[in-house]
């Protein structure tokens, strides 16, 4: 007797559906699982045999197998543990023949029947709300999770039981979905208020912010690189929810979604060691899964000790940091992660951190000095848009200075300047290019633009480093509420690609 379950899996941060068949036939009692599973996958035949047993239900004594088609993409994961259960129940005639709606059935089994929390189900909800009449038979752990989708019939079990009684319900009635609040802006726990003097890093912070720019520090230890990279977050506008899905998603995909919680609200802020691999920075793997970049999606991705990272690791992000994705190949499949995010990188001057402070003498001899500069190459130099140099600030201003400014006025700057830029070309400046870029990045007048090829030829600055410093100008600008790029505007951006401070 042949049974059908419909399951779903995971190909990057989406789902495709898999049709899982139960065939019970004479020969020697065992199961088989066919269809290129994973070691995960064959080893769901003793987990569903203990379940099946332990949940009351008799386990056949004919010969099972388990077709998992299409037979060509290869199965992950303890997902397929619960339909196929389902599938041998079905087909050894415990469960009646059902003529209902179909169901979508994902999730894993312990061995004494009851369904554990699962990873990646917020896409698979995706794809089952695509299907006829909608319907996912889901982990009960993950339901905060599936009702982010709207439109679908959602039916949360606790083990293997309860799934049967569900299937043998002729009209099963679905769960209510949990609430899904509505947007709110984060309350950030690190203020800008916090950071004493840094009056230019400070500058620096806000135009990346408002414009979606890369950002360069570099200073001694301990002049607030890192306390700076930490407060950006909070002058970002709150996710909007199209945003916060794919942030949701990928998260999920992770197996980093904390059960029980919804929609992720807050702009991601990733932080990775410098002795990460490239695999683990970019995403990979023989079965690819999201990396750091890709983690960081929306919100920001700050490398500490920059130059320290290997140099095949920094490589690696030039291209994503372009197109904003990833795009990994191997020879079963290729994958593609979302990879939209805004670069802050920290160094020191030098190997012993104090290269040109007037407080601390370097002993590093200049050799050395070139060299740890050279760590990082012009072409990745070249795709940050700001760069600053920190230096260190004096005990007697941390200590009896005001308080600066809050991150709340900072964020509303930043925020409006974001909505102007988003009214005018429908993306941030960051991302112009073309006739775009022409068009609204053209110096206002003859002096400006005399201002511009002065600098383009005095600092030797390629293509896309003009390309930039016309992006930043345009973001200065939208800050300070003109609808035009002034020499004004142009000579801050270019002060932040000084050689001193770009390498």
């Amino acid at each position: 007797m042949l049974a059908h379950i419909t399951a779903a899996a995971i190909q990057g941060i989406d789902a495709v559906p898999v049709y899982v068949e139960v065939d019970l036939s004479f020969g020697l009692p065992g199961m088989a699982i066919v269809g290129l599973p994973d070691a995960t996958v064959r080893e769901s035949r003793d987990r569903v045999r203990a379940a099946i047993r332990n949940s009351g239900f008799p386990f056949p004594g004919e010969r099972v197998t388990v077709s998992l088609n299409p037979a060509d993409l290869k199965k992950v994961g303890a997902s397929f543990d619960l339909p196929i259960a389902l599938g041998v129940l079905a087909a050894s005639g415990v469960l009646p023949h059902r003529d209902g709606p179909p169901f979508t059935i994902v999730g894993g089994l312990s061995l004494d029947g009851s369904v554990p929390t699962m990873r990646g189900l917020l896409p698979i909800a995706v794809a089952a709300r695509k299907r006829p009449h909608a319907a996912l038979m889901f982990p009960a752990p993950n339901m905060r999770e599936a009702s982010i989708v709207d439109g679908l019939k959602l039916f949360p079990v606790r083990s293997l039981f309860e799934a049967t009684k569900i299937l043998c319900t002729p009209n099963p009635e679905p769960a209510a979905a949990d609430p899904v609040s509505a947007d709110a802006a984060p309350s950030p726990a690190d203020d800008l208020a916090e950071v004493k003097g840094q009056l230019l890093g400070r500058r620096a912070l806000e135009i990346a912010a408002a414009g979606g720019h890369h950002l360069l520090m570099s200073g001694p230890p301990g002049a607030g690189k890192t306390m700076l990279a930490r407060r950006l977050p909070g002058l970002l506008p709150p996710l909007q929810f199209e945003e916060a899905l794919t942030v949701t998603t990928i998260h999920s995909v992770a197996g980093l979604l904390t059960p029980g919680v919804g929609l992720i609200r807050t702009r991601p802020f990733r932080a990775p060691h410098h002795t990460c691999s490239d695999v683990a920075l970019v995403g990979g793997g023989s079965a690819p899964r999201p990396g750091e970049l890709s983690l960081a999606h929306a919100g920001v991705l700050f490398l500490d000790e920059l130059v320290e990272f290997g140099r095949r690791v920094l490589e690696s992000l030039r291209q994503p940091l372009e197109e904003g994705v990833v795009h990994i190949a191997r020879a079963s499949r290729s994958v593609s992660f979302p990879a939209d995010v805004m670069l802050v990188g920290a160094m020191n001057p030098c190997p012993c951190g104090f290269h040109g402070s007037p407080d601390r003498r370097c002993v590093c001899p200049t050799p050395a000095v070139e060299r740890y500069a050279q760590r990082l190459s012009g072409p990745l130099r070249d795709r940050f848009d700001l760069a600053v140099e920190l230096g260190a600030v004096p005990w007697r201003d941390i200590s009896n200075g005001q308080p600066g400014e809050t991150s709340g006025p900072v964020r509303a700057r930043v925020c409006a300047a974001r909505s102007v830029q988003l009214d005018r070309q429908g993306t941030l400046n960051t991302k112009l290019a073309g006739s775009s870029l022409q068009k609204y990045c053209r110096p206002a007048d003859k002096g400006a633009e005399d201002l511009l090829a002065r600098g383009v030829a005095r600092l030797a600055l390629s293509v896309r480093a003009v390309t930039r410093v016309q992006r930043v100008a345009r973001t200065v600008a939208d800050l300070a509420g003109s609808g035009s790029v002034t020499r004004a505007h142009l000579a801050e951006a270019l002060h932040f690609r000084l050689p001193g401070r770009m390498g």
